[in-house]
């Protein structure tokens, strides 16, 4: 079956629907990972988006359930150059094919993703529409020039969040995980270290973590933008001095809001499995997975309370923020994605520290 992406701005990349048969529409974005389609698929950082795998050959070894970053596929829609029908993996258990039209989400093969990705990265992201079937090309596009193309007005942090507060029992460290959009990774890292983790819904209160008694807290990643937010900023500021603090992604943006920064859209955003990132306290680059469309603004950070710890090598934009005397700091990548694939366990570890000094044990690390 014969389908066509549409972008905001009228440009046309024809292709061949499989999946489901449907119409989607969603911000348009590329990610730039060799491998992974599955963990990007179900990582809810992704709702409400389009996403482009820039790798030219996608579906090559099936889906494994286990490997999933969340109960089911978060984007919209998926473009690939290349859809591999016949896969081969011993822990597959069925096609992406198969794996897409249980899930009820339209993918759309055999479009030019290099262009598509040059034409992002010149013009930056953008919404766009999929269109199934033998729909009319011509006259959808002259409408979205026409009427532009609505997303709506649902808040994508509230709609992938926990409903209710559960707990992952372990041994060590209690931690309460606000959960934005949480990846299953960065609970089963936690778990790595022997934490009981409590997951929270997002518009939990500062009040409410603390009636926990958690040791400390973790801002976990999300999808849109982190101004959209002021609950989290606010609940953030009220836990600073009272517990631990880390943020991952828009966990990272988050905290760097409470501390009286700003955030800002990125032209085309990151979203990759090889970002070099520096560590600006040891000197070290590491390659990190990243996915996320919003950035902190480096210059709207007050130095005499907060430190810039990374920053991107690619851009140098802020990658990673601490508070001077506080036990806060956060880091926009994900560590818990761990592409090198130990390089970034360190921030697990920098935490477990963090909580470690709560406890009455020294802070190896000077707060």
């Amino acid at each position: 079956m014969q389908g066509a992406l549409i972008l905001e701005d009228g440009t046309i990349f024809p292709g061949e629907i499989f999946g489901a048969r449907q119409d989607s529409r969603g911000e348009v974005v590329f990610n730039t990972g060799m491998t992974g389609y599955q963990e990007a698929l179900t990582d809810p950082s992704y709702a409400g988006q389009i996403l482009v795998l820039t790798y030219p050959l996608i579906g090559n070894y099936g889906v494994n359930k286990e490997a999933c970053e969340s109960d089911h596929i978060q984007v919209r829609a998926l473009v690939v150059r290349e859809h591999c029908r016949e896969f081969s993996n011993w822990q597959a258990e069925q096609s992406l094919d198969a794996y897409l039209a249980e899930e009820g989400i339209c993918g759309l093969a055999g479009v030019d993703t290099r262009a598509l990705t040059r034409h992002l990265r010149t013009r930056g992201t953008m919404k766009g529409v999929i269109l199934a079937g033998a729909a009319e090309v011509a006259a959808a596009r002259a409408e979205i020039l026409r009427d532009g193309i609505d997303l709506g007005t649902e808040c994508l942090v509230e709609a992938v969040s926990t409903r209710t507060a559960y707990t992952v029992d372990g041994p060590g460290y209690h931690v309460a995980l606000l959960d934005y959009g949480v990846k299953q990774n960065i609970i089963r890292r936690l778990r790595d270290f022997d934490c009981r983790v409590t997951v929270l819904p997002a518009r939990t209160t500062a009040a409410e973590v603390l009636a926990l008694r958690p040791d400390g807290v973790v801002l976990s990643n999300g999808p849109g933008d982190p101004k959209d937010l002021p609950y989290t900023v606010e609940m953030t500021r009220a836990l600073l001095g009272k517990l631990p603090v880390f943020g991952i992604c828009l966990g990272h943006q988050i905290l760097g809001r409470a501390l009286g920064g700003d955030t800002y859209k990125l032209k085309f955003g990151h979203r990759g499995a090889n970002h070099p990132v520096k560590d600006l306290e040891t000197g070290r680059v590491h390659i990190t997975s990243q996915n996320h469309g919003y950035a902190v603004q480096k210059e709207s950070l007050d130095p005499a309370t907060t430190v810039l710890t990374h920053v991107n090598l690619n851009d140098g934009t802020v990658e990673g923020l601490r508070h001077r005397s506080l036990p806060a700091f956060s880091i926009q990548y994900h560590p818990e994605a761990s592409p090198g694939p130990q390089d970034n366990g360190y921030l697990f570890e920098r935490f477990l520290e963090y909580l470690a000094g709560k406890r009455g044990n020294p802070d190896k690390r000077g707060g």
